[in-house]
């Protein structure tokens, strides 16, 4: 099972900011389950994380490993949109049902 390494840039604690971490981290909990280290960076505290990533628009998650690097902006609550950026595909199936893992 793959491990994730997450970086979520906010801007603040804007309402945005705060829904885009609580997504992510319900994503996290129900979907990897320990299997990810994720590290949330303002970019008010940290502009030359911002600059050297080339960051440009927040909340943006930027998923490091596994590879390849992709970025998801907004504040996370398409969760099957998350779900695929995250290369997890959606979590129901047809019928509503949760997948079971051999099914991914």
């Amino acid at each position: 099972m793959n491990q994730y390494v997450l970086r979520l840039f906010i801007n603040g604690r804007t309402s945005r900011s705060v829904r885009a971490m609580e997504n992510l981290r319900s994503i996290c909990e129900q979907e990897l389950e320990g299997r990810y280290d994720l590290k949330i960076v303002d970019v008010l505290e940290r502009p030359d994380v911002a600059e050297e990533e080339k960051i440009l628009a927040t909340p943006v998650l930027v998923r490091e490993v596994p590879p390849p690097r992709r970025r998801i902006i907004g504040d996370l609550s398409d969760r099957a949109r998350v779900l695929e950026g995250l290369d997890l595909g959606p979590s129901l199936g047809p019928s509503g049902a949760r997948r079971s893992g051999g099914e991914r």
